[in-house]
């Protein structure tokens, strides 16, 4: 990872330069953290071990788990720390190293919202060939390309970023490293690295929103010809996809869709999606689903029995 620049390390401003401030961001956002924690390990140590939870939609469930589980741990440990510290030093390669751990998950969670939208396009539209397009294999073979498709896109931003020098000063308003805050920074003309870091990020997180709600408002449309009783699931199933991907994208697309600028709200929309959305989903996904609900009782139960 080459380094361009003069500068060797970046200084975090964080959420807030108030002290009684850092210590209430601190009890917050340890209370998020371990939220995330726990609720994402138990959904996927549920999916992992229950024998009812088999088909597709909950294989691409248990790896949106880890996706946020890992997309959290990216940012939140840091700001822990830091909150509780006088100096909030990072070094560039940290910096660089934090970049692509966050778009690595981020553009993971993508895919996977991806997936399982075209899951239940199948399940649902398509009920007849259900188990044959979306056997096992096929599975799995989507994951290994949504996986490559993440180092693809979290590796592009570094090789982006590797070309800006940095000349100081070094002071990245925001509480972690980011493509905006980073841009704003460089010491050059950003603008043809920032249209080709808009393509990368803001244009695939726009087109894959506008996709992903499209193709919700058809499966939606398709639940007329089914019964009351599978209306009601399925619509339980895809109300929950779809408050996710609008959590997760509508503050995606405001960050990475826009000119190397930063604004003062910019702090509050990251700390939704890099902290607020993974310790939802769980929620979102146990509270409304009657399945989940039940194997984690049902593993909770044998738990005790062996006891």
């Amino acid at each position: 990872m080459s380094n361009n620049s003069t500068v060797t390390m970046f200084i975090l401003l964080g959420l807030t330069q108030d002290p009684e401030k850092q210590k209430l961001v601190f009890f917050i956002f340890l209370i998020f953290y371990g939220g995330t924690f726990v609720g994402n390990s138990l959904i996927m140590v549920t999916i992992k071990f229950s024998r009812t939870l088999g088909s597709p939609m909950y294989f691409f469930l248990f790896y949106l788990s880890f996706a946020d589980f890992c997309f959290s741990t990216s940012i939140a440990p840091r700001l822990l720390v830091d909150s509780l510290s006088a100096k909030t030093i990072i070094s560039y390669k940290q910096c660089m190293t934090q970049v692509f751990v966050l778009h690595l998950f981020g553009s993971m969670e993508i895919f996977i919202l991806i997936l399982m939208a075209a899951d239940r396009y199948v399940a649902i539209c398509k009920p007849l060939h259900y188990t044959t397009i979306m056997r096992r294999q096929v599975c799995i073979i989507l994951i290994v390309f949504a996986w490559m498709g993440s180092v693809i896109h979290a590796s592009t931003q570094i090789v982006l970023l590797s070309q800006l020098p940095f000349c100081g000063p070094s002071l990245i308003d925001h509480y972690c490293c980011d493509l905006q805050p980073l841009l704003k920074l460089a010491c050059m003309d950003t603008y043809m690295i920032n249209l080709l870091m808009v393509f990368n990020s803001g244009a695939i997180c726009l087109s894959t929103f506008l996709i992903l709600m499209i193709s919700y408002i058809v499966i939606l449309r398709s639940l007329r010809n089914h019964s009351a009783e599978g209306r009601k699931k399925a619509l339980s199933t895809c109300t929950s996809h779809i408050i996710v991907v609008i959590m997760f994208f509508v503050p995606c697309i405001f960050m990475y869709t826009r000119p190397p600028t930063t604004f003062p709200v910019d702090k509050m929309v990251a700390v939704f999606y890099t902290i607020g959305t993974p310790f939802l989903n769980p929620l979102i996904y146990t509270l409304r689903n009657a399945e989940v609900k039940n194997a984690m009782r049902k593993l909770w139960n044998v738990k005790m029995m062996t006891k």
